[in-house]
């Protein structure tokens, strides 16, 4: 019989009832450090004191109104991220999913509107995860993603992650006449903890430039204070001209938004696109004052040294459980242990250590801990993935 809820998810035999700061409390009162923070979600912890302030004060006065109205929690929001970055406007949604399908119906409007309607084509890269939309797992293509849900939104081309020079050809070579834009992460989350090379993202940029298609950075995991940045891109010293963010923004609250030049939003006028939920008041000063919190350089500059720490940390641990772990990657505090057993095999024997972690493609564990974890948490968390090291090595 199936249950209630539908199982697309294989979950864990755990439920939690509490959350502090890097902890969670599970029904049973067993406390677990949070490596995971809700896949990059909870960027400051769980109950933070300023977000649930800041939203019992918004739920006492007002949730929601849509957005035939002006909202001015939204345009608060919006003028924060547009005075921090790149951008010129903000469309807000509820979820990274959501930004998907925006991202890639604003890039075809504006060739569309710029007299190139026969430009619809959209580059994207193996590996990638972009939601779980048919739009987005069309932009995947991966077979796990799309396998029995065909037939699928057409007009993506799929090419190998890009390192080298050789890959670069293989992209110049695969921009045509018919090609609207090249959408990429610059690191992967799902796909792995694979970061682009900062001279593949110049290279991806200038190429953008010299064939008139527009480049869209998903930033929805990567993005948000994660790598001792405000986005990762901007280690690389390029923009996009269309961005998708998600997941840390709200803190925990669902919240997403893309962003965009003027140029690459010109062709998204009244009525062509619309959200019954995403910008609402609550969500949206949720998000203005994470946003305040984590683009403060102070702030940043303490995750990229906390990242440091930790990455020393698993360095150690990769050179004392050389049967467990191989190498680690990712920036800040987005970080991979690339592994021997399948990380689901580690995630488990970190349940029993109590420390919580997230699997990822090409054999790699995700640690994306919140960005304010104080330094003790970061030891005691170096002593449960040791302690979870050492039982796989005891039952080989």
């Amino acid at each position: 019989m199936i249950p209630s809820v539908l199982p697309t998810y294989n979950r864990a035999p755990l439920a939690f009832v509490r959350g502090e700061g890097s902890w969670l409390v599970a029904e049973d009162g067993r406390r677990y450090l949070d490596l995971g923070s809700g896949i990059a979600v909870n960027a400051l912890g769980h109950a933070h004191p300023a977000l649930v302030a800041t939203i019992t004060e918004q739920a006492q006065r007002l949730w929601h109104v849509s957005n035939v109205y002006t909202i001015p929690e939204q345009e608060r929001l919006a003028q924060l991220l547009t005075d921090r970055t790149f951008a010129d406007t903000v469309f807000f949604t509820n979820s990274g999913t959501e930004t998907a399908e925006l991202a890639i119906k604003m890039a075809r409007k504006f060739h569309h509107d710029a007299g190139q309607p026969e430009r619809i084509e959209i580059i994207a890269f193996e590996g990638a995860f972009h939601g779980r939309s048919t739009g987005a797992i069309a932009a995947a293509g991966s077979e796990k993603m799309v396998k029995g849900f065909g037939p699928l939104m057409p007009g993506f081309v799929h090419l190998k992650w890009p390192t080298s020079d050789a890959d670069h050809a293989a992209i110049r070579a695969a921009i045509t006449d018919r090609t609207c834009a090249v959408i990429i992460e610059p690191i992967q989350g799902e796909g792995g903890i694979r970061p682009v090379p900062d001279q593949c993202l110049k290279g991806l940029r200038d190429l953008c430039d010299a064939t008139g298609t527009l480049l869209i950075f998903d930033e929805v995991q990567c993005g948000m204070g994660r790598t001792g940045r405000l986005f990762a891109h901007e280690w690389a010293g390029v923009t996009p001209d269309i961005m998708m963010v998600a997941k840390g923004i709200g803190g925990g609250f669902p919240l997403g938004a893309v962003l965009a030049t003027e140029r690459a939003a010109s062709g998204m006028t009244a009525g062509t696109h619309g959200s019954t939920y995403g910008g609402n008041p609550l969500g949206c000063a949720v998000g203005a004052k994470v946003v305040e919190l984590i683009s403060d350089p102070a702030f940043l500059a303490e995750v990229a040294r906390k990242g440091a720490l930790l990455r020393q940390g698993l360095e150690s641990l990769v050179a004392r459980h050389p049967q467990v772990f191989e190498a680690v990657r990712g920036e800040g505090l987005m970080l991979g242990l690339k592994c021997r057993p399948a990380p689901a095999d580690v995630v488990k024997a970190g349940y029993a250590a109590g420390i919580l972690t997230v699997a990822a493609a090409d054999n790699v564990l995700r640690l994306l801990p919140a960005l304010n974890i104080p330094d003790t948490d970061i030891a005691e968390a170096l002593v449960r993935l040791d302690q979870a090291a050492t039982t796989l090595e005891h039952a080989a």
